[in-house]
């Protein structure tokens, strides 16, 4: 038991919205693309994310790095990917770490969620997308860190001798 002279009280907001954010993260750039909305992911959340990658990227091959969420493995996802010369890369369940991704969301989370308040939704939503469009710009220097390609590949590995 703790006692004090003071009780305080720490307000929050009553009741629960959602506020889905599905991106990307351009590997050389850092740059962010990405779709928001407030109902659900779904493959049509993916198909417009394609889109948007599409439209932003005018030449070079495309290779978007997904998990295996059943939206993004759905047959029209992939028709879709294809329509768009889009190669869709399915890493191996349970791998995280390998995607740049979900250490963009961490770095998110760190900077905009943890230990802040917003008295309403609408200033939540405006500190998370003011965070995405200018991360890459106003961190670069951590992005560049975290978000760095320092993956081990065991290929062509010399095994010691017994």
């Amino acid at each position: 038991m703790v006692w004090c002279f003071v009780r305080y009280f720490i307000p929050t907001p009553s009741g629960r919205k959602r506020f889905n954010v599905l991106g990307a993260v351009d590997a050389l750039t850092k740059a962010i693309i990405m779709v928001v909305n407030e109902t659900s992911v779904n493959a049509e959340t993916v198909c417009q994310l394609l889109s948007k990658l599409a439209a932003q990227v005018s030449e070079g091959a495309i290779t978007v790095v997904l998990d295996n969420a059943r939206y993004q493995k759905c047959a029209l996802v992939q028709r879709y990917a294809a329509a768009l010369g889009i190669e869709l890369l399915y890493l191996p369940s349970y791998s995280p770490h390998l995607n740049l991704i979900e250490r963009l969301w961490r770095f998110v989370r760190k900077d905009c969620l943890y230990s802040h308040y917003y008295a309403t939704f609408s200033e939540f939503r405006a500190a998370l997308e003011l965070c995405l469009t200018t991360a890459h710009r106003a961190h670069r220097s951590a992005l560049e860190t975290l978000l760095a390609w320092n993956f081990q590949s065991f290929r062509d590995i010399q095994t010691l001798p017994a």
